[in-house]
C-alpha cells in the first residue's frame, strides 16, 4: 500500500532522481505537483533512459521507500508533496559490460563530459532545470531566509512560563506552557519545548535521551516557533457536570 507524503503548499517540489542502473542519485529536477505518474514517466524515459511504458517509479525518504506510484492517472502531489524525497526509477536499462572483455573501456574526464552536448548535465543546462535554474535557484533561497527570519521572530516571543497554542498539521490544536526555546541535540533548526495541558504530546520533555525540560509521559512536545502562537490562553474547561 503507498504511503502519501504531505507537507508544504508550493506548487512544486524539488526531488532527487536515481535509477536502477548504478542506484546513484543522478540529478535534482524541479516538477509540478499536478504532473501525472503517467507524464512523470514520459519526463523521467528523457532524463533516465528508461521506457515509461515498462519503468516502476518508487519513491524514497532517505533510505526508505515510503511508495510506488502505481497509478498512471494519479498526480504526483498524490504520492509526493514535499522537497528532497528521491524518485528511484526501476527498469530493465540496456546496458553492457567490458570489465571481462580484453579491450580498452571508455571513458570520459569531467571536463570531456562538461563538453559533451547530449549529456544529462547539458539537458538541465539547456532546459534551466534544477540548480541550473539562477532565478528558480534565488528564488528558494529568499524563500528559505524569509522563512529564517519569521522563525526567529516567532522564536523572540515564546518566554519559558508563558502560556500557548500549538497548531500542527493533523493533530488537534493545544493549549500548554512553554518550558524549552532552542535546538535540540541531533536536529536542525529551532524549537519550542511545550508542556500540554492533556496528555496529547509524544514524550516527558526528552529528546534523544536528552532532558530539555519535566513533565509526565506524554504531556511533552517539540515544534517549531511557526506552530506555537503566544497568548492569554487559560487551561480548557472540560468539566461536563453542568451538562443536561
Amino acid at each position: 500500500m503507498s504511503t502519501i507524503i504531505e507537507t508544504g503548499k508550493s506548487d512544486f517540489i524539488k526531488v532527487n532522481v536515481s535509477n536502477s542502473h548504478n542506484d546513484a542519485v543522478a540529478f535534482e529536477v524541479k516538477l509540478a505537483k499536478d504532473l501525472t505518474v503517467a507524464q512523470l514517466k514520459s519526463k523521467l524515459e528523457i532524463l533516465t533512459g528508461g521506457c515509461a511504458g515498462t519503468m516502476k517509479v518508487q519513491v524514497f525518504k532517505g533510505d526508505t521507500c515510503v511508495s510506488t506510484m502505481d497509478n498512471n492517472d494519479a498526480q504526483l502531489g498524490y504520492y509526493a508533496n514535499s522537497d528532497g524525497l528521491r524518485l528511484h526509477v526501476v527498469d530493465s536499462f540496456a546496458t553492457f559490460s567490458f570489465d571481462s572483455a580484453p579491450v580498452e573501456k571508455f571513458e570520459l574526464s569531467k571536463d570531456q563530459y562538461e563538453q559533451r552536448t547530449d549529456s544529462v548535465r547539458n539537458y538541465l543546462k539547456m532546459n534551466r532545470m534544477g540548480k541550473y535554474n539562477d532565478e528558480e535557484m534565488q528564488q528558494a533561497e529568499e524563500k528559505k531566509r524569509l522563512q529564517a527570519e519569521e522563525i526567529q521572530k516567532r522564536a523572540e516571543l515564546c518566554v519559558l512560563g508563558g502560556r500557548c497554542e500549538v497548531t500542527v498539521p493533523g493533530n488537534p490544536t493545544r493549549r500548554g506552557t512553554i518550558r524549552y526555546n532552542g535546538p535540540l541535540e541531533g536536529k536542525s533548526g529551532h524549537f519550542i519545548g511545550v508542556e500540554y495541558d492533556e496528555p496529547l504530546g509524544k514524550n516527558n520533555g526528552s529528546f534523544g535521551g536528552k532532558a530539555y525540560f519535566t513533565c509526565a509521559p506524554n504531556y511533552g512536545g517539540f515544534v517549531s516557533p511557526l506552530s506555537v502562537t503566544v497568548g492569554d490562553f487559560p487551561p480548557e474547561d472540560f468539566n461536563m457536570d453542568d451538562e443536561l
